[in-house]
Order: structure tokens, then C-alpha cells, then sequence
């Protein structure tokens, strides 16, 4: 059986399912941002340093980077997001799911 863990950090919430980490807006942030009219993300297989811009947003209220709480390689972007960019208002706020990494150093997201 695989170890679910679940964090948060100020912007994002963090899932490890055991073999990915996927990264999520926090509901808070869905608030804070208002309507989400653009969105820029790394592509799949793009490695990505914690610290680093890996999301770029146009929103109602507010134009943006985000840093990226892990580093790791995308190993997956929400498709959903290119066709109905309010799926980052998703009132389950793990259906707002932005990207996947793989090969995150544990001991990163452990010290989250």
C-alpha cells in the first residue's frame, strides 16, 4: 500500500501519492486570485528547481510568478487547464491540480 502524505505551503497544497508529488492552488488562493485569465507552465519533462518561477498567472486580482516549493521534473501538466482554465477554480481544490513532479529529493518535501 502506498503512503499518502498531504501538505501545504503558503500558495499550494502538495500531494505525494507514493510515486508523484502534484501540486495544487490552495483555496485560499483560488480567493485571493479571483478569476484566472491566463496561466503559463513548464512543460512535461522540464526540470524545475524549488525557489525557481514555474507558474506564471493573469488573474482578476493579481498578475504573477509563483515559485515552484519543489524541485523535481514535470512529469505531468493538468490538460484540463487549456481547455477551461476556471478548472483552477475547481470547488474540490484537489480537481485544481496544476502539474506532477517526479525525482524530488524527499527530504525537500518532508521539510515543507
Amino acid at each position: 500500500m502506498k503512503k499518502i502524505i498531504f501538505k501545504e505551503t503558503d500558495n499550494f497544497w502538495i500531494l505525494f501519492n507514493g510515486t508523484e508529488y502534484v501540486v495544487g492552488l490552495t483555496k485560499k488562493m483560488q480567493q485571493e486570485l479571483g478569476s484566472i485569465t491566463q496561466v503559463s507552465l513548464p512543460q512535461a519533462e522540464q526540470r524545475v528547481a524549488r525557489g525557481e518561477t514555474f507558474l506564471e498567472l493573469k488573474a482578476e486580482k493579481l498578475v504573477g510568478e509563483f515559485v515552484s516549493p519543489l524541485t523535481g521534473i514535470v512529469s505531468s501538466v493538468n490538460e484540463k487547464i487549456d481547455l477551461d482554465i476556471c478548472s483552477l477554480h475547481a470547488e474540490d481544490e484537489l480537481d485544481a491540480w496544476i502539474l506532477a513532479f517526479k525525482d524530488v529529493p524527499q527530504e525537500e518535501f518532508m521539510t515543507l
